[in-house]
């Protein structure tokens, strides 16, 4: 820089909140505004700040609650635009009209083109698949959502109903080494390797780059799969692939229920994601689900 010559950089923050999955989502917007915005630096404070790291067009990534000096650094007397907007809370996101890609658009005058996340990963990241390989062709289940190592019992808004994963284990296994993603010991399924030790998030997200199949639900992994374009089947309870979900995967929602529940603790959103017990209109898990529709469907991708 020349003596007396002054300059001032231009920053974006974007802030974003939520669990690994919407963070995953995030990703497909890394593009969109270094394209909208190209004279601003990119600073990001995420709740999963290593999704991302390996990003070129990010000049910062801060973890939500440890950003030591970043008022001084970026906010004041700085040119910086500040993104901390909620997509969830938008009436078309709560009506479940668009996608949660498509509200953030709308908030951050963006441009929706369907974007995909995108997932990145290093020369390290890409040697982690490695541990994943099998003698057979790999098929990965995930059963149940949330942290690893979460308690909960089964969570039938998000959760795969345990007699379709069992008859999917069942029928898959002769053909394939099921690797069943679970939070804890007491989900496990016959037949398959159930992973529920903690791991860290890219070496969980590796085992789908290995994989020759996947049946998946509305959690992390479906976002990661559409963000290494990989298509899979994606089972759906309480949430929908129209708000959530991605046009690349085949996408089976469950059937609506014979009775219109009653859903006295419901706000904004008709089903609670925790799983509430008293929420669920079903009967039996095959209400929800035709386990014949679901193999049909793995077996064309």
């Amino acid at each position: 820089m020349k003596v007396g010559y002054q300059t001032q950089d231009k920053y974006l923050v974007w802030h974003i909140e939520g669990g690994l999955g919407k963070n995953i989502a995030a990703t497909s917007l890394i593009s969109s505004f270094k394209q909208k915005h190209p004279d601003r630096k990119l600073i990001i404070v995420a709740s999963y700040p290593e999704i991302f790291l390996n990003f070129p067009e990010i000049e910062r990534v801060y973890a939500t609650g440890h950003t030591p000096y970043f008022y001084q650094d970026y906010i004041e007397d700085k040119d910086t635009l500040v993104f901390r907007h909620e997509g969830y809370f938008q009436t078309k996101h709560i009506s479940k009209k668009q996608h949660l890609i498509e509200s953030w658009c709308e908030l951050f005058d963006l441009e929706y083109t369907n974007q995909l996340p995108v997932l990145l990963l290093n020369m390290v990241q890409q040697r982690m698949t490695y541990s994943w390989q099998r003698e057979k062709p790999v098929m990965v289940i995930q059963t149940n959502g949330g942290p690893l190592n979460d308690n909960r019992i089964y969570n039938w808004t998000r959760d795969m109903p345990p007699l379709i994963a069992s008859e999917l284990v069942n029928y898959y296994s002769k053909d394939y080494h099921v690797i069943q993603i679970c939070r804890n010991e007491r989900e496990a399924l016959p037949g398959a390797e159930a992973i529920y030790q903690p791991l860290s998030n890219f070496e969980l997200l590796t085992v789908l780059a290995v994989s020759q199949k996947r049946i998946l639900i509305d959690s992390s992994l479906q976002h990661a799969a559409a963000g290494m374009k990989l298509p899979s089947t994606v089972l759906w309870v309480g949430t929908s692939p129209k708000v959530f979900g991605y046009d690349m995967h085949s996408n089976i929602q469950a059937n609506p229920p014979k009775f219109q529940p009653k859903l006295i603790s419901s706000y904004l959103f008709d089903y609670d994601f925790t799983g509430e017990p008293i929420q669920c209109p079903y009967d039996n898990v095959f209400e929800m689900f035709d386990l014949k529709q679901i193999i049909e469907t793995v077996n064309k991708l």
